[in-house]
């Protein structure tokens, strides 16, 4: 579930904060050309590229705080992160386009050496007629709806890579869950001939440019889990999957997730007009992927990292081979949680080194920091910082996972140690880099490696000593050697 920031009240805001932190550069509103775009002070490292980002941890954030979060923001240097847009917000007059607020976040994006993907929507407007069904926010945000006029549409999408490619942007995602209404207010077959004019758009007007599909939900995904293992005639492991995923969203939407024990309810529950349109919409975006109408899958997930593997599993079997995966959200969904910093955060460090160590490539936790004032009146989703930007447990953990990957190649364990030791490793030269946690409740002892030094995740790490005791709690492990010396003599 995104949440979509003001692009016109962000302008004024962004624009202050460039002001007191660089100076700001004199514009127009044509389209920047290549030799014109904003300069780059990046860490190091902290160079982008289309096939993969120099560091797969980054974060979503709100643009009207950036003046609280830039200092953080600076230590996920070379990840990525998405803007969400509408047609409908940035021409709100045909033929008038206000572009101001996103310029700015490009150049900021730019400046912090984080790669920005857009996502675009087109709301509900003259563009597409109709009235709006569902508002959301302070912002009056709508569902998309299929436009009038597919050429005019096409001629906006133009404008948008033209805009922004000389700015580094390279992947555009076209529209945001369409399993929901609140999101989507045409049908499947409407969203697939709205992704293939766009497709067909982007990659006339840059080469380079990849296409997104719109992120099913985290919810969605995990009724694709359960429905294709029993149509596989696997209801055991189906109801086993199931629980796990949706261990703490049972009955947090009524009967759309109920508790499910055996067959017949588990069959019910996906039956459901919510949960079927659901699966229609995974179908789609499968079919979309399959043709190569989408270059990329993007995966939302916000469960128990339990639910990591069974959605791993899904992604294999139902995503072409050679596809690259994103997650784009992901977070802790944990309505009236009650879990302290330290479990909280140990838990983040489980989900997002599980993800990557499943082949997906860009993991952008969402929020960075909640905010006091949403809807729901509670941190129903588990930011990284306090909202005033002041660094969590769970930001500083993040921060150095990203340290530890940034130009490194991501390794999963070796098959040797599986159901002792869960958790993955960043390889760079000759020195590796292994974030482990014991996959039982037994602790398990990884034996002293030449230069090793362990530590808590995101502590200072000191001399490995005679080893490192691995416990359910994740730790940090460093030393000159291949991952597979280093946990040959596990015990």
């Amino acid at each position: 579930m995104t949440r979509p920031f003001r692009l016109r009240t962000v302008a004024a805001t962004v624009a202050a904060t460039l002001l007191l932190t660089a100076g700001c550069t004199a514009r127009d509103d044509a389209p920047p050309p290549p030799a014109a775009t904003p300069s780059v002070t990046a860490a190091p490292g902290a160079t982008n590229t289309v096939d993969g980002v120099p560091n797969p941890f980054g974060a979503h954030w709100d643009w009207s705080r950036y003046q609280q979060f830039g200092p953080y923001l600076r230590r996920l240097a070379g990840s990525a992160t998405y803007e969400e847009i509408s047609w409908c917000e940035i021409e709100r007059t045909s033929g008038q386009a206000d572009w101001a607020g996103l310029d700015e976040i490009a150049t900021r994006s730019r400046e912090l050496g984080i790669t920005l993907h857009l996502k675009i929507r087109t709301g509900v407007c003259w563009a597409t007629g109709g009235t709006a069904r569902h508002t959301r926010g302070t912002a009056n945000k709508t569902e998309s709806a299929m436009p009038t006029d597919l050429g005019a549409y096409q001629r906006f999408v133009r404008s948008v890579v033209q805009r922004y490619g000389p700015y580094g942007v390279r992947e555009y995602a076209i529209e945001n869950e369409v399993n929901a209404p609140s999101y989507w207010a045409g049908s499947p077959e409407d969203y697939a001939r709205l992704v293939r004019a766009a497709a067909e758009t982007i990659r006339a007007t840059d080469p380079k440019a990849r296409v997104v599909d719109s992120g099913i939900s985290s919810v969605a995904y995990g009724m694709g889990v359960a429905d294709r293992l029993v149509r596989a005639g696997r209801v055991p492991e189906a109801i086993t999957a199931y629980q796990a995923y949706f261990q703490r969203r049972v009955g947090t939407r009524g009967q759309q997730i109920p508790a499910v024990t055996g067959e017949a309810q588990l069959r019910r529950a996906l039956g459901t007009e919510t949960n079927s349109r659901s699966l229609r919409f995974l179908a789609v975006t499968e079919s979309l992927l399959t043709d190569r109408t989408v270059d990329v899958r993007q995966v939302h997930f916000y469960e128990h990292f339990s639910g990591v593997a069974p959605l791993l599993d899904y992604l294999r079997a139902t995503t072409p081979a050679g596809t690259p995966l994103q997650a784009w959200e992901v977070g802790q969904f944990w309505r009236d949680g009650d879990g302290d910093p330290a479990s909280r955060a140990a838990e983040m460090v489980k989900t997002v080194t599980l993800l990557a160590a499943g082949g997906i490539g860009e993991i952008s936790w969402l929020p960075l920091a909640y905010n006091p004032n949403n809807a729901a009146g509670s941190e129903v989703r588990y930011g990284l910082l306090d909202p005033d930007g002041t660094e969590r447990e769970s930001g500083r953990m993040l921060a150095a996972l990203a340290d530890a990957a940034r130009g490194a190649t991501v390794t999963p364990l070796p098959a040797s140690v599986a159901g002792r030791l869960n958790g993955v490793a960043f390889v760079r030269g000759g020195s590796s880099t292994l974030v482990l946690w014991s996959a039982s409740n037994t602790p398990v002892t990884v034996p002293a490696a030449p230069g090793g030094r362990t530590g808590a995740v995101g502590a200072p790490l000191g001399a490995a000593g005679s080893g490192t005791t691995v416990t359910d709690v994740p730790v940090l492990l460093r030393a000159d050697q291949p991952v597979d010396r280093i946990l040959a003599t596990v015990r």
